[in-house]
């Protein structure tokens, strides 16, 4: 009976997802030819064929916005360029000769229409993610009649009707409380979307440490408590994973972190330099570790990379190859630590997880940090730990911060150590993981080229996602956060001393947290780096439910001898 259910589940999961993608017009996720491409017209008095507008007509309509004139205002010595956008549109672009020809506005003008469709200035000039272009990211994902059942799929499961003041609710809610951000983001308002971030992750830290340091590591007091059974779950999962793929293949696209990933691996095939020789189209796509792109090579040999920003497929089989080995690996770490209800309690709480498909939808490659940072917790011999704590940190660098706790834990003892055979065997695995994996970087570029378009690029890039780079002039208290997140890994590495997954998971999410808190550049997709270690620390805190026993034997009738009248 469940067998059929999980296969009616999965399929109607697969049909679903088609169903929604038809509802979007022209939602395919990507074109040979690029509508925002930008060329110079011949003529700025006479209109290029099929358009009606003059390059100067253009620049005229442009220098009237309110927006352009108080960017000239400020910006002296202003000047217009008008580029022809597309096949419909214009584009003309102001730049500050005094600040080396940096482009301070930007107006889009519709040809048939001669109206400014859009009108940007300040930071939304150079990052066009700030501007809230609708499916942008995660494309039909964002609709609110998907999103908002998401989230109560996520939350409702695990609501205790007879203690609805429970902590775990509140804890459930700030997770989801991402969303309320996101929606400013979409809306193209990062003064808010960007504050309304960072007391969720504070939130979060503040959490994840509380947990790690007020539990004590042991049998759990008391069992999860879910509001249906387990096997809904199972079952639900099995759905959930249809929704998923179904929609990543027939409604999302690839941005740039997925490109960057294919072209890495085309690199790594055709023998190139990793690093320092990447198009145009994705310049700074080397940013990340030789994993990341080792992680692309499988489907790259399966879909060869066409030399354009396509559709990409060896990018969406990544993409769900990551989120379904993370939600592999939580069931099989939940299994492992109380059995086999939290580990159908973790998977199904990734899958419903609006963050995770978010990152799923934009093909971003966020799920394979989260992969490899549970892999970490879920071996238990030193030596795999440092392996795969390597593979983990040199794929986007911010799981290294976890090296010193993973380096000193004991699983058998579940304790804190610096015996030499955990050690040893964790550093040894680490630094030839390290070895092996760098190999490319050695024999290509070098170092000094890898660390100069990983490290140095993103401690130096400028982003609005931040509170560091929206505010500006807060290099002291980013300075200080920073400082204190390395301290807190080292901290953690010994304190506190009596530890298991659960404490650990906490830990780690508590470092990761920690870290993002610190960056320049900070986004929605890097919630999966932490998220699976919250759900762990939060979830795996309760045992296994208790199996309803016998019901007690009625009492035996007492027979009475009659009274005599």
């Amino acid at each position: 009976m469940i067998g059929r259910a999980l296969l009616v589940a999965s399929a109607l999961g697969a049909l679903l997802a088609p169903a929604a993608a038809a509802q979007t017009p022209g939602s395919q996720p990507t074109t040979q030819t690029d509508p925002n491409a930008l060329t110079s017209p011949a003529s700025l008095t006479a209109p290029p064929a099929s358009h009606r507008l003059t390059g100067k007509q253009a620049i005229a309509i442009a220098n009237h916005q309110r927006k352009v004139i108080d960017t000239k205002r400020h910006h002296r010595g202003t000047y217009p360029r008008a580029f022809l956008k597309g096949t419909d549109r214009w584009q003309v672009s102001y730049y500050d000769p005094r600040q080396k020809q940096k482009e301070v506005a930007q107006v889009i003008i519709d040809d048939r229409s001669a109206a400014a469709t859009e009108v940007w200035t300040g930071f939304q000039v150079p990052w066009t993610m700030a501007r809230g272009y609708a499916g942008a990211f995660g494309r039909k994902l964002n609709a609110v009649w998907i999103w908002l059942p998401l989230c109560a799929l996520f939350f409702l499961p695990f609501v205790d009707r007879r203690r609805p003041f429970r902590l775990l609710h509140l804890d459930l809610l700030v997770l989801l409380g991402f969303s309320v951000s996101l929606a400013f983001f979409e809306n193209a308002n990062i003064g808010m979307s960007v504050p309304l971030a960072y007391p969720l992750l504070a939130y979060v830290l503040a959490r994840m440490l509380w947990v790690a340091f007020r539990r004590k590591p042991g049998p759990p007091a008391e069992p999860i408590r879910l509001l249906v059974p387990a096997t809904w779950l199972a079952v639900a999962i099995v759905f959930l994973i249809g929704f998923r793929v179904g929609l990543n293949v027939t409604n999302s696209n690839v941005i740039d972190v997925g490109y960057s990933g294919v072209i890495g691996a085309d690199h790594l095939l055709d023998g190139k330099d990793l690093y320092g020789a990447f198009p145009k189209d994705n310049e700074h796509g080397d940013t990340y570790g030789p994993v990341n792109y080792y992680a692309y090579v499988p489907g790259t040999v399966v879909w060869p990379w066409s030399g354009r920003w396509d559709d990409l497929p060896a990018a969406h089989a990544a993409a769900v190859l990551f989120d379904l080995g993370t939600m592999l690996l939580l069931w099989l770490l939940g299994r492992r630590i109380r059995g086999p209800t939290l580990g159908i309690a973790l998977a199904y709480g990734w899958a419903t997880y609006p963050f995770t498909a978010f990152t799923l939808e934009s093909n971003a490659n966020d799920s394979l940090v989260a992969l490899l940072v549970v892999l970490a917790l879920l071996v238990r011999w030193p030596a795999a730990r440092g392996a795969s704590t390597a593979l983990a940190g040199l794929s986007k660098f911010a799981p290294l911060g976890l090296a010193p706790m993973l380096a000193t834990y004991d699983a058998v003892r579940e304790r804190v150590t610096l015996r030499p055979r955990v050690l040893v065997s964790f550093v040894a695995a680490f630094v030839l993981t390290v070895a092996v994996v760098m190999l490319p970087v050695l024999f290509g570029g070098g170092l000094h080229t890898f660390y100069d378009r990983t490290l140095a690029y993103q401690g130096d890039r400028g982003s609005p996602f931040s509170i560091w780079g929206l505010y500006g002039s807060l290099g002291v208290p980013q300075a200080a956060v920073k400082v204190g997140a390395l301290l807190l890994a080292l901290l953690v590495a010994f304190v506190p001393r009596r530890r298991d997954v659960v404490t650990l998971a906490a830990l780690g999410a508590a470092v990761i947290v920690a870290l993002e808190l610190g960056i320049s550049h900070w986004f929605y997709l890097y919630i999966p780096w932490f998220f699976p270690l919250v759900l762990v620390a939060l979830l795996g805190r309760y045992g296994e439910p208790v199996p309803p026993g016998p019901p007690a034997p009625a009492p035996a009738h007492e027979e009475r001898t009659p009274v005599p009248a």
